[in-house]
């Protein structure tokens, strides 16, 4: 989605805010601008294309100034232009800057241009810019006069929005606000900075205060800092040290983002398991005081999320009805919040987000509040955000800032989470069908689990030859059966998003009843292959493949006896205990997707049309 920088500063900004809007081109965008202060006038430079063409703009002609605000911009309304990129100007007089959606801008704009204003834009932006013009004209002359329009003008916005605002009327403020998507203060030593993430704003503090819905916050020369919420109280806001240290930003080594993302899995998931277990299970406090006795009471779970997210949802619910008993619902959030869903009693809601921010994940968890669940569970990695401080009781995934856009790290860790909390629900319920036995088998396993992973990803170069058989390809089929189902539906997903190669995924049971129509020579079909209970059943479903001259690429594990053939490529795997084996098989699938992707000579961190974090609906 779109990315915003702001900064107050006692030192030329123009550095900063091109700083801050390179580190948040992972969010995805397709123009880039900015508008510094400069001897008491608004100067704006804005560009189609990467940051760098903005870098080239504003090397032409420098912005000089101390206080300057900027965007990267996601298209929503009106196509990539010069003119519809960001920042908007109203005269000479605003500039503003937004990520979201302002769902009224059609009859605010109507009634802006009745009144005479003329919009040069295609974009719902600029009617924040108007509204401010007109907000000023009838403010007084006084300080904080910037501060009380942006107030009074958010009123009349619906959607959604996190705003950045200048104006020569106060030529040493700017403000910030946020409804429904994220935005973040950075504080420095006077000086005061704005941003839609912390790792933007990394190399100038590592102190953040997280605005909450319906904050305004007013950012003035000398690092001062006021906020106000929603019903217009003064409030404080704690700061947060950013956990992660600038290199997290950086690709270090490795050609990509995500090639880095991949390769760091077995450290983020040793984190995310440090200090969660004991020697025979996991420590059910690690979720909270109160979850012990919340999940005691749970009789049902409904979770919801989106994308990948949804994807370690289904796995789960495999965990949580085999482990637990406890009956599952998987959603994904975009059509749970508009239906009506229907709520068993003492049933636990339970939300999957790598950000946090995601606009329909939190609409349901807002949505879901209203219709009786017994209390909210939200699987985070950004600790102040929205789905964390709303949520009743809050598992952090630690997988550390993720930039690439196809989730890798997130995932892993997500998984993880997901059975660290089957086994506290386990621990907590009389009734649970997994003994003590049982449960000590499966945490030595996730103990053991990191350097299984390193002997996985160390198979990358025979990984990278298999996916030289995709380099012409169109289509791919993906196969796995059970919690093995969902793995597949995340390998198609990587890749048809990095490689824009069309892949749909099956459970291999379901052959016969269409997908089978597809398969022939030109038909990759990627399975995995566990040595699980339904092994003997998937090596069926791999042969009716084979005899419709497809050709089989299977992951399987070094113990189930799969070999290679002419029509058959297998890259065999490290034995893992059964529950855990998902999560073990989505790296390799990774990997593929990753190769497959370079060989395309596509954007691999930063795939067309999709953005890292989807905070508009």
């Amino acid at each position: 989605m779109c990315g915003i920088v702001g900064a107050v500063a006692q030192r030329n900004v123009q550095g900063i805010l091109l700083e801050g809007l390179k580190r948040l081109e992972y969010r995805g965008y397709d123009s880039a601008g900015m508008t510094v202060m400069h001897q008491g006038a608004l100067t704006r430079h804005r560009a189609v294309g990467k940051v760098a063409a903005l870098d080239a703009r504003v090397a032409e002609k420098s912005l000089p100034g101390v206080i300057g605000i900027a965007h990267t911009r996601w298209a929503t309304h009106g196509k990539p232009s010069e003119a519809n990129a960001h920042p908007h100007h109203s005269t000479d007089r605003v500039a503003v800057v937004h990520n979201g959606i302002i769902e009224n801008h059609e009859r605010t704009k109507a009634r802006l241009q009745a009144a005479g204003h003329v919009f040069t834009s295609e974009t719902d932006t600029e009617v924040i810019a108007h509204l401010l013009n007109d907000a000023l004209d009838d403010a007084s002359d006084e300080r904080g006069a910037l501060f009380a329009a942006v107030q009074h003008i958010v009123n009349d916005l619906g959607g959604a929005y996190a705003l950045g605002v200048m104006s020569v009327s106060e030529p040493d403020v700017v403000i910030g606000a946020r409804q429904g998507s994220p935005l973040v203060v950075g504080v420095g030593i006077d000086e005061a900075f704005l941003a839609s993430d912390p790792l933007a704003l990394l190399p100038v503090t590592d102190r953040f205060i997280y605005l909450e819905e319906g904050d305004v916050v007013e950012l003035r020369d000398g690092g001062h800092i006021r906020i106000v919420n929603r019903v217009g109280q003064p409030v404080e806001r704690p700061i947060h040290v950013f956990e992660h240290g600038d290199g997290a930003a950086s690709k270090g080594e490795y050609r990509h983002f995500m090639l880095k993302e991949i390769y760091e899995q077995p450290a983020v998931i040793s984190a995310a398991l440090e200090g969660r277990l004991s020697d025979t299970g996991v420590l059910v406090e690690s979720f909270g005081p109160e979850a012990a006795t919340l999940f005691a009471r749970t009789r049902q779970i409904h979770i919801i999320a989106c994308g990948t997210s949804y994807h370690a949802g289904l796995v789960a619910r495999y965990w949580l009805e085999r482990y637990a008993g406890v009956p599952v619902q998987v959603e994904v959030a975009s059509e749970y919040r508009y239906r009506h869903p229907v709520v068993p009693e003492d049933t636990l809601f339970v939300t999957l987000s790598q950000s946090g921010e995601t606009a329909d994940t939190l609409a349901a968890l807002r949505y879901a509040k209203t219709l009786g669940y017994i209390g909210a569970l939200g699987i985070c990695n950004v600790p102040g955000s929205s789905l964390v401080r709303e949520s009743d009781l809050t598992l952090m995934t630690r997988a550390g800032p993720e930039i690439g856009v196809a989730s890798t790290k997130a995932f892993t860790t997500q998984l993880i989470a997901l059975m660290l909390f089957t086994l506290a629900l386990a621990k907590s319920r009389s009734d649970a069908p997994l003994d003590a036995g049982e449960q000590g088998e499966i945490v030595q396993a996730l103990k053991a689990l990191a350097p299984i992973c390193q002997q996985v990803l160390a198979l990358n170069d025979e990984i990278e030859v298999l996916s030289q058989a995709f380099a012409e390809k169109h289509h791919a089929l993906f196969l796995g059966r059970g919690a093995h189902f969902p793995i597949a539906l995340e390998g198609a997903l990587k890749l048809k998003e990095i490689s824009y190669i069309h892949a749909e995924a099956y459970p291999a049971g379901e052959l016969k009843h269409g997908p089978l129509a597809l398969v022939d020579s030109e038909m990759p079909v990627i399975s995995v292959a566990p040595n699980d209970d339904l092994l003997e059943k998937l090596k069926s479903n791999l042969q009716e493949v084979r005899a419709r001259g497809g050709q089989l690429f299977v992951f399987a594990d070094k113990n189930v006896g799969i070999h290679a053939h002419d029509d058959t490529q297998v890259l065999h795997l490290p034995h893992i205990h059964e529950a855990l084996a998902p999560l073990l098989y989505t790296l390799p699938l990774q990997l593929l997707s990753y190769h497959v992707a370079v060989l395309k000579g596509t954007d691999v961190d930063q795939p067309r049309n999709l953005a890292k974090s989807v905070t508009v609906e």
